[in-house]
């Protein structure tokens, strides 16, 4: 007898190698030096992390955002854009892995998008 816990096979957890980032959300704040990014993943069985990076139109690095073992696969948080000198566009990565201290990181999936100062809210 199989016993099936979820109506949409889509919905269940997946194992490491098949969670994915579905999509990556950006809305920048009216300061433009402040990024929402929301995140919706695969539903997971072993909770991933996240490493969000910004580098502006020079390659500059502009931000950071780290997620250790979220518990979530729909969330979003703050990044705050660093460099001195900002520029109109920036490619915001966000990198899902896996890692412990008794393992080396091992990427999943990487979702890239840009973000274009000159347009205030939802990207």
């Amino acid at each position: 007898m199989e016993i099936n816990f979820f109506d949409d096979s889509s919905k269940a957890p997946k194992s490491r190698e098949d969670v994915r980032l579905n999509q990556l959300g950006l809305y920048l704040h009216e300061d433009k030096r402040r990024v929402s990014v929301g995140f919706d993943m695969t539903p997971f069985i072993e909770r991933p992390c996240i490493e969000v990076t910004a580098v502006n139109a020079r390659g500059e690095h502009a931000g950071s955002l780290h997620v250790i073992d979220t518990m979530d696969a729909n969330f979003s948080l703050v990044m705050h854009l660093r460099d001195k000198e900002p520029t109109d566009i920036y490619e915001i990565t966000a990198v899902l892995y896996y890692a412990t201290p008794d393992t080396e990181r091992v990427n999943v999936h990487t979702f890239t998008r840009s973000l274009d100062l000159n347009k205030i809210g939802e990207q």
